[in-house]
């Protein structure tokens, strides 16, 4: 039986403030909540009234596209106001929210976390701690466990000391239900036993539907198939009477799985159509690629081997479409199609056998025509497992001009990529002096030549010293040392190839062939980044953090034909390179920052 586990991600409540105080809203169902759409949409209410009423759909909105929608409404209508900040808050939780639905999670991850940062800056930390939970749940659905058990903890800890038994309670489930992940079944037990005393003394019917249906897959792991399905049938009614779709999903899917090791075929396909056609109307991507596999299982087992194939090819689409992993795809199905020809090749050898045990007459010619026949398909096979190793080499070759090495290796290993954090890394922006000015001139196919010309010399630079180039933007270059395993931040390495590149653009202004009369200004910081991969389409390697923006900032203050360092990287090179101090300079948003020329 495949494990299947889910998580209660609390969507916390919090309204309006006065003094930082938060006063609570009852629940409202769908029903009301498009009466409140509709009055938000005829444009009646304004200023902190239109707040309000955007907080109370965000909240109570069960479709998540229309809760993305309308979190981001809010966040735009608060703006930044900073007296309103509290509000941001809560229409950052709000879209994290709907973005875990939606199985956007690195997305989901980056809103939570700002939403901490301003529950905390509004000194409530009990909504800063619930953020912290949600943090937790996301990194579980990615499959980290380490990230998501760091923060259960962490999150645990912090209410212990707090009156908030409702995100206590959640913050226990869900480590229990991490722990049932990991298959530390007895952990997992004592956690969802603590979860649901708390639950049921403040009689909280989502915390227990939650409760029991975490329960009862420990129960059917340990071989209870009964009291599985008797927990999770309690859980079913109260999320339906809630309107909780997403882990009604879940555990229709479950239920489908324990009737299968019953044998019982028709209840199987029942709770896992059932499951199909709740995600497909809910546009829950997750629960839509495991339903559509129970189903194949299914399928299969009956013997509609054409169907079955056709579900796990879904199956795979939705699966990929969650952690943006459009290649694997084609891979997939390419093997999935050898693996279909030679069901069909063994079907054909096994008739051709019937034939010959039952013929008398023309032994011989059958003989001879299976045995050409039996050259033909080898000959077939060979030339097919050819082709998909040519097309499994020209994906592992693009997926390494995309991904970092080690990245692109763990997407093949494991099918999916973890955002990382790297505690020292070098980042360099590079941008040309002057070019907006010359490209007004220049016809759209030299403009583009002439940009090619000087980001594939730099490339090869890049490449030399193996830092890892991650993007350009216009006629800004971003690179980046330090993303290896050894984490070693390639501060050194870093400052040659911008040595490199600036005397590559010096030399290019003396070429007669050239005629760009551009100089290159660049800047460098190290410090902490995350890495990861971003995106459903397209998707794209990147880098994030406060080390960034500062290289960034570094650019922007460099001079032409000059390389700008920060008083990091300064303090990891200087016993390498000669660098002139420039003093304390202004940089916006940061204040003053010391700053030195490497000359």
């Amino acid at each position: 039986m495949a494990i299947v586990c889910f998580s209660f991600s609390m969507v916390w409540p919090y309204i309006w403030a006065q003094d930082y105080g938060y006063s609570i809203y009852e629940w409202e169902n769908q029903e009301t909540v498009d009466e409140l759409k509709t009055q938000y949409n005829t444009g009646f209410s304004s200023g902190e009234s239109k707040i309000i009423l955007l907080i109370k759909i965000a909240q109570n909105e069960t479709n998540p596209d229309e809760k993305l929608y309308y979190s981001n409404q809010l966040i735009e209508a608060v703006g930044e106001d900073e007296n309103l900040s509290h509000y941001a808050a809560v229409g950052y939780l709000q879209k994290g929210n709907a973005l875990q639905l939606l199985g956007e999670f690195h997305e989901a991850i980056e809103a939570y976390f700002i939403s901490k940062d301003l529950f905390q800056n509004v000194a409530d930390e009990k909504s800063s701690n619930g953020s912290l939970v949600s943090i937790a749940d996301t990194y579980s659905m990615l499959g980290n466990s380490e990230r998501a058990e760091l923060y259960y903890d962490e999150a645990i800890t912090l209410l212990r000391e707090q009156d908030d038994p409702v995100t206590l309670a959640t913050a226990l489930l869900n480590a229990g239900d991490e722990y049932y992940k990991t298959e530390q079944y007895e952990k997992a037990l004592s956690y969802f036993g603590e979860s649901g005393k708390i639950f049921e003394e403040i009689d909280y019917p989502i915390g227990k539907a939650y409760n029991k249906g975490n329960i009862g897959m420990v129960y059917a792991k340990q071989g209870k198939n009964q009291l599985a399905e008797d927990y999770m049938n309690e859980a079913i009614e109260i999320l339906e009477v809630n309107e909780e779709y997403y882990p009604i999903a879940e555990y229709l899917n479950y239920m489908s799985e324990l009737y299968q090791d019953k044998n019982d075929i028709e209840n199987a396909t029942l709770y896992a159509n059932r499951s199909l056609d709740l995600a497909k109307k809910y546009h829950l991507k997750d629960q839509i690629s495991d339903a559509n596999l129970q189903l194949s299982k299914l399928l299969e087992t009956s013997g509609d081997i054409t169907k079955a194939f056709e579900l796990y090819k879904r199956h795979i689409v939705y699966r990929d479409s969650v952690m943006n992993l459009e290649n694997i795809e084609k891979i997939s199905n390419l093997e999935l199609a050898q693996n279909e020809a030679e069901v069909k090749i063994l079907e054909q050898k096994r008739k051709n056998q019937r034939i010959v045990i039952w013929s008398t007459v023309g032994v011989l010619f059958l003989t001879s025509l299976l045995t050409y026949g039996l050259f033909r398909r080898n000959k077939f096979v060979k030339a097919t497992n050819k082709i998909i190793a040519a097309e499994k080499d020209r994906s592992d070759k693009l997926l390494l001009n995309i991904l970092p090495e080690d990245t692109a290796q763990e997407l093949k290993d494991k099918g999916k990529v973890a955002a990382k954090k790297f505690p020292s890394t070098t980042v360099l922006f590079s941008d040309f002096v002057g070019f907006t000015s010359y490209a007004e001139n220049l016809s759209p196919e030299k403009l583009v030549t002439t940009i090619d010309h000087y980001f594939s010399e730099f490339d090869k630079i890049m490449d030399k010293y193996n830092l890892e180039k991650i993007k350009t933007i216009g006629d800004a270059y971003m690179a980046v040392g330090g993303l290896s395993i050894d984490h070693a931040d390639q501060a050194q390495e870093i400052v040659l190839a911008a040595k490199e590149m600036v005397a590559y653009v010096a030399k290019a202004k003396n070429d007669e062939l050239n005629d760009a009369t551009f100089d290159i200004r660049i800047g460098i910081n190290t410090g902490p980044v995350v890495a990861g991969v971003v995106g459903f389409k397209k998707f794209a390697y990147d880098i994030w953090g406060d080390t960034v923006n500062v290289a960034a900032r570094m650019e922007s203050n460099s001079e032409p034909g000059r390389i700008n360092i920060s008083e990091d990287t300064y303090h990891l090179v200087k016993s390498e390179f000669k660098c002139e101090y420039r003093g304390e300079i202004p940089v916006k948003n940061r204040g003053k920052m010391k700053m030195y020329f490497v000359m």
